[in-house]
């Protein structure tokens, strides 16, 4: 089992940054790829950016390429997600999945249902 905990969400204006914390705990000695997921109110769960256990190959969706940066530190047993130039619309729940394969195709939604862990998420609220 493995167990993740998110942090580092809160309010801020638009235009401004924040970097989220996705830490690890359990059974870590696994090659899991990691990707953050998001939900606004009221809408379905999407996915946001996604990495590779040796933190070589990264995806991200069209909506956030630019302008977030997911990264890892294995020894920490934590992944990051940093969101800079946020805008209103980024507002959502955010939360970070773990996978046992190494890399998955972060763009295949079946694949997200498929997730093997999930946290409890983190609020992000963008004022404008």
């Amino acid at each position: 089992q493995v167990q993740l905990v998110e942090s580092g969400g809160g309010l801020v204006q638009a235009g401004g940054s924040l970097r989220l914390s996705c830490a690890a705990s359990g059974r870590t000695s696994s090659s899991y790829a990691m990707g953050w997921f998001r939900q606004a109110p009221g809408k379905e769960r999407e996915f946001v950016g996604g990495i590779s256990w040796s933190g070589g190959r990264t995806a991200y969706a069209d909506s956030v390429k630019g302008r977030f940066t997911i990264s890892r530190d294995n020894a920490k047993n934590t992944v990051y997600l940093q969101m800079n130039s946020l805008k209103p619309e980024d507002t959502a729940v955010y939360y970070c999945a773990a996978d046992r394969d190494s890399w998955i195709n972060w763009y295949s939604v079946q694949n997200h249902y498929d997730m093997d862990y999930w946290g409890k998420g983190t609020l992000v609220t963008v004022s404008a």
